[in-house]
């Protein structure tokens, strides 16, 4: 099995799962708990993405799952198995192949001379939508839980949208110069 492990092609969302289950055992409902309030302002994920992820990675012995039920609910709460941890490892180990940006804002802006008019208002809902993010991202680092390298990341995610946001007003302003009304 190790083999297979080892040898098996991953998705994105696998290494999601593996890395937050290296952090302590938790069950899908968890996972897709964590994500929300972690990875997803990188890197989302779906239930429709998490449930299929996880039987695959425990068919390949990557993860192990222990039932335990609360209530009538069932329950499986997973762990990393010593394979899990190692491709876990070997991934990290790798250099990112993936630096992806995909923002839709960003791609009717670039296509907006098909509708000039709705620049403005696309630059308006862009930078409301990355102030709101500042303020979840702002409440999650005031729990004080991120720590390490996670702060580290939230720490990126708040300066990474204050400069998007003061870009997007910074282009506005540009759309209303006097040259640019010429």
């Amino acid at each position: 099995m190790i083999y297979l492990a080892l040898d098996m092609d991953l998705a994105a969302t696998a290494y999601v799962i593996l890395g937050l289950l290296s952090w302590r055992p938790m069950s899908g409902y968890d996972v897709k708990g964590l994500v929300d309030q972690s990875t997803r302002f990188f890197w989302a994920a779906s239930y429709g993405q998490i449930y299929p992820e996880l039987r695959r990675l425990s068919d390949a012995g990557l993860i192990e799952g222990e039932e335990r039920p609360q209530g009538k609910r069932r329950r499986t709460v997973y762990s990393l198995t010593r394979e899990g941890r190692a491709r876990l490892r070997e991934w990290l180990d790798a250099e990112p192949e993936v630096y992806e940006l995909r923002d839709e804002g960003l791609l009717k802006l670039f296509f907006a001379s098909a509708s000039p008019a709705t620049a403005a208002s696309t630059l308006e809902a862009k930078r409301r939508a990355h102030e709101q993010t500042i303020e979840r991202l702002r409440e999650i680092e005031a729990t004080g839980k991120p720590e390490g390298f996670a702060l580290i990341v939230l720490r990126y995610g708040i300066e990474m949208n204050e400069w998007m946001a003061d870009w997007c007003a910074r282009a506005a302003a540009d759309l209303d110069a006097p040259e640019r009304a010429a």
